[in-house]
């Protein structure tokens, strides 16, 4: 890619990031993820995309927020793949399907239920949409080093909120109701909207890709209350993808892949 091509959505060049790039959704914890940065600076805000970019523990990495979805985060990973970013971790809440996730607990999926449009663009329904083992496992090793309780299992990739939310009230329902109990008699533990997409695009792409939540529900507890949602506990999310990005970077050197 030329270097002075901006991405039409994302509104960044090639040079504004790093190889190394975490994904929440709001552009409001892109800036909190960005103070865990040193000499970090905002250097796009376009839509709901807003990038920060400074140093982890020296070297070049970046935030940008994706907004709700899988839409819009494929256009995310496919541009910031474009300006050069090989590694990408997803920051972001989740709710609870199984009584053994409550709330504040960290959630790391090792694989997502397709229940989104996004990714049949790009695979087969067939093929599974998971995260690169290697990050996952960092990941898991971070929630461990920082103590936090954690869920490694399932999630499940919605297209639309409400329609989970509120079932009954959809045309629909009965295929949805079934499908959802399904997926939680299989063993599903969590449910968020953006994973299987970011999975199945790294996977295409040839990246490493991978997320880490904080559950902002216990089981069958849901509020659409903003009072109830968990902004105290974002920082375990936070914390523990950039404990766990630490740990890549300096693999990454020792290898000789920086």
């Amino acid at each position: 890619m030329a270097e002075n091509i901006k991405m039409m959505h994302v509104g960044i060049t090639k040079g504004d990031i790093g190889r190394y790039v975490f994904l929440p959704g709001s552009p409001e914890r892109s800036e909190k993820i960005s103070r865990y940065f040193d000499d970090q600076k905002q250097v796009a805000y376009n839509r709901e995309y807003r990038t920060f970019t400074g140093k982890l523990d020296g070297a070049l990495v970046s935030v940008t927020s994706t907004g709700i979805g899988g839409p819009s985060t494929a256009i995310a990973v496919e541009e910031l793949f474009q300006c050069g970013a090989h590694t990408m971790i997803r920051i972001g809440t989740c709710a609870s399907v199984s009584p053994k996730v409550e709330i504040g607990d960290i959630v790391i999926p090792n694989g997502a239920v397709r229940m989104e449009g996004v990714g049949s663009h790009y695979l087969p329904v067939e093929f599974p949409a998971v995260p690169d083992f290697y990050l996952l496992k960092e990941l898991e090793k971070a929630a461990q080093k920082l103590g936090y309780k954690y869920n490694v299992g399932v999630s499940i990739t919605k297209a639309s909120f409400y329609s989970q939310n509120a079932p009954e009230t959809k045309p629909v329902a009965y295929e949805i109701i079934n499908k959802w109990n399904a997926y939680e008699a299989g063993g599903a533990t969590s449910t968020e909207m953006e994973s299987a997409p970011l999975f199945l695009i790294a996977g295409c792409l040839g990246i490493r890709a991978a997320t880490v939540l904080v559950s902002a529900t216990n089981y069958k507890k849901y509020s659409n209350d903003a009072k109830s949602y968990p902004r105290d506990w974002e920082h375990r999310a936070i914390e523990t993808g950039v404990e766990a990005m630490r740990a890549v970077i300096k693999h990454d050197r020792e290898k000789g892949m920086g």
